[in-house]
């Protein structure tokens, strides 16, 4: 892609041959084909009639690769588009000095190697034509077709002379947006990146850090999330030489130290294993896979000191999904398994498409060794991703929903519900073609794109109705609530997790159902607090975006949105007790002569619970419901009970709880409701708010108190309310005066 990459003078460091065996399609490894020297390869012999259509020799190991996994496809094509590339790169060079065709062979060698289909191969021979020769696209699309022209377009550069500074975040925009409609444009940015990573050796140190901290931020980890392993893996692995290469020394003289050892753990318990499942009739391959450099870099620092089965892991290979399990079982059964490290990701498929089961089984020297399970097909998904799709668009294979590539309609109506069903348009990349729509500015939209693929790990969420929302591990209920309603989740005003009710700051796990509860306030703002909370660009943009438009609004972090209305009515207090100390509106007596009576504060009591008495200081009997907490412990201390009763009248005093989310215009509501239900306030207090979550406590008179469930119900009814209960108080000794 880039007539800058070329081959280096002072070579970066070599990955070694155990390495790459490890990343390299199977395919590749049982052919032990030699990799092809782009050196020799220049101008093909197109001279003369009897080469029109005959295959070129410099595209031999192209097709030799091609037809390794798609033996019937037909070649025209690519005989066509290597004509064609090769004429129009004529006389241009690479740094290096070799012919620039060099550069679109090898790319399309990575690609073939994988197993992509004609279509994609055609493209990736002509991606730099456009960009760099005099083809245009309209030529492209008379000769190749809509598809090849819409691949072509899509990994195209914009130019630095038109967008100065912001060429590179927005043909990075241009190329996402086109990788939305047809997800093989980055299978072939992939390969031209790994290509210019191979052979960056000779650009100026700090050029070369620059391209690979883009390389580490943006497309590795869309390899990753596209499933192409073995890009992923070397990607990692050269830009690891460049951009750590004390570090990269140090972890490759531990893995050619452990080469040199003549015992090796993993073959002696890959041994064990073939005989095991031999024994129990199950055709199975078991395989050493090396860990690559930065794998073993990454367990050197979490483990320490490294052992023998530490630089590698155990690959078992069958035909079928059940076998998979079978030899699960016969490994558990005939080896130590170390059950906590046992996954299973054939039920539960990863967001990008991989699935395997994952365990480990003990030596007795006290070395794990860790082994994965799969089938051949699940291991060529494993390595190359979408790529090993094939096309996916092609008739037969097509996602429900999804449009013609080569437009810019969305590929399907709802991909959160085929977050791990639909490979032609994942959910994690139509939320990233969401907020980038809203982060008009470049500089904005390449931070928030290397946030947001630093991400790389998914969760899935369910909604009440069953469909699914993907989100990125740590996740809370904010980014749900964006996710799901986008700019008109402003209005939500909690959730339940679960079936519980919870806080939207509330971290989601993976498989938790979640209820968003909406309010109806069309003029609702969302908090300055839920940033804080906000894991996802769509839910931070948008917050964002109100608040800039909105100078000085959203409610405070101590104070819930659209709370600020109701924030005179924090506390209003009435004299709690009449003459003598008996609540106005107590009709009890007492055993005690004399004794005044007291209604309890902590439970209220009201006709016709069951009641109880206790006396305390200065001549008064308290009174509480039989089942309040403090009756117990008063009990357990030995204090003496007094009987007593209710009289004739019916009228009472009570205090309830109203537990609510916060909104605009609810103590309104609420001191609405409570008066429509012929209850009238004594006091009432409103706690500060927290998480968006309010307590409001009300000691109420009414004239009959059978009419209190009536004014509870419509306490409830109040949007925003969420519960309402009669005080409990749960300190250990009652209030005494």
């Amino acid at each position: 892609m880039s007539a800058e990459a070329t081959n280096p003078s002072t070579p970066v460091p070599v990955v070694p041959t155990a390495v790459t065996a490890a990343v390299a399609p199977a395919s590749v490894r049982r052919k032990s084909r030699p990799r092809i020297d782009l050196r020799r390869l220049g101008r093909a012999a197109l001279l003369g009639p009897n080469a029109r259509d005959r295959l070129p020799d410099a595209i031999g190991h192209v097709v030799e690769a091609h037809r390794a996994h798609h033996p019937d496809a037909d070649l025209d094509p690519l005989r066509r588009a290597y004509v064609l590339a090769e004429s129009s790169h004529r006389g241009q060079t690479r740094k290096s000095g070799e012919p620039y065709i060099t550069h679109p062979l090898a790319v399309t060698l990575i690609l073939a190697e994988l197993g992509a289909e004609t279509t994609t191969l055609t493209a990736s021979l002509l991606h730099d034509t456009v960009e760099d020769t005099e083809v245009t696209l309209d030529q492209v699309r008379e000769q190749f077709g809509e598809e090849v022209r819409y691949l072509v377009d899509g990994v195209t550069k914009l130019e630095k002379v038109d967008y100065g500074a912001a060429a590179e975040p927005e043909t990075f925009r241009k190329m996402l947006v086109a990788t939305g409609s047809d997800v093989r444009v980055m299978s072939i940015k992939l390969a031209d990146r790994l290509h210019n990573m191979r052979t960056l050796g000779v650009m100026r140190r700090e050029k070369q850090e620059r391209i690979a901290g883009v390389t580490r931020d943006v497309l590795i980890p869309l390899a990753e999330r596209l499933g192409v392993q073995a890009l992923k893996t070397e990607l990692e692995d050269l830009v690891f030489a460049i951009l750590h290469p004390e570090e990269y020394e140090h972890t490759r003289e531990l893995i050619a130290e452990n080469a040199d050892r003549t015992a090796d753990p993993l073959a002696v318990v890959a041994d064990e294993m073939r005989g095991v499942l031999r024994e129990a009739g199950i055709p199975a391959e078991v395989l050493i896979r090396p860990r690559h450099f930065v794998s073993v870099h990454r367990v050197a620092r979490k483990r320490g000191q490294l052992r023998g089965a530490d630089f590698g892991r155990l690959l078992v290979l069958v035909g079928e999904d059940a076998d998979c399990y079978g030899v699960l079982g016969e490994l558990h059964t005939c080896m130590t398994p170390v059950v906590s490290e046992f996954k299973d990701f054939i039920a539960v498929p990863k967001f990008n498409l991989y699935q395997s089961l994952h365990t480990a089984v003990a030596r007795p020297d006290g070395q794990v060794v860790e082994v994965l399970i799969r089938t051949h097909q699940m291991h060529k998904v494993a390595e190359a991703g979408v790529v090993a799709l094939g096309n996916p668009y092609a008739s037969g294979t097509d996602a429900p929903g999804t449009d013609t590539p080569g437009t810019d309609a969305p590929a399907t109506e709802d991909p959160a519900d085929g977050e791990r069903a639909d490979p032609t348009r994942p959910g994690w990349l139509s939320r990233l073609l969401e907020w980038q729509q809203a982060a008009p500015d470049p500089d904005t939209f390449w931070s928030t794109l290397r946030e947001d693929l630093a991400q790389d790990r998914e969760i899935t969420v369910f909604r009440p109705d069953g469909g699914t929302l993907g989100l990125p591990e740590g996740a809370s209920c904010v980014d749900a609530a964006y996710g799901q309603y986008g700019e008109d989740a402003h209005a939500c005003i909690g959730a339940r997790v679960n079936g519980r009710l919870a806080t939207l700051s509330t971290v989601l796990k993976d498989g938790d159902t979640v209820e968003l509860l909406m309010g109806q306030d069309p003029a609702s703002e969302p908090s300055r607090e839920w940033l804080e909370h906000a894991h996802t660009p769509a839910a931070r943009i948008a917050i964002q975006r109100w608040l800039t438009t909105h100078p000085g609004g959203g409610a405070p972090a101590d104070e819930p949105a659209g709370y600020r209305a109701d924030a005179d009515f924090r506390e209003r207090r009435a004299p709690e007790f009449g003459p003598g100390g008996r609540p106005q509106g107590a009709d009890v007596s007492t055993d005690r002569p004399g004794a005044a009576v007291r209604l309890a504060g902590c439970c209220t009591p009201v006709p016709p619970d069951e009641i109880t008495g206790f006396p305390v200081r200065g001549g008064v009997v308290t009174v509480h419901r039989v089942e309040c907490v403090a009756v117990a412990h008063m009990k357990s201390r030995g204090r003496t009970e007094t009987g007593v009763r209710w009289g004739e009248s019916t009228a009472c005093r009570v205090t309830l709880v109203a537990e609510s989310f916060g909104r605009r215009g609810l103590l309104a509501d609420l001191t609405e409701a409570i008066a429509l239900a012929g209850g009238d306030i004594v006091s009432a207090t409103v706690e500060p708010p927290s998480e968006q979550r309010v307590r409001h406590t009300y000691t109420l008179q009414l004239p009959d108190a059978a009419g209190l469930p009536s004014l509870m119900r419509a306490m409830r009814d109040v949007p925003g309310v969420y519960d309402v209960s009669r005080t409990q108080h749960q300190a250990l000794e009652p209030r005494i005066p």
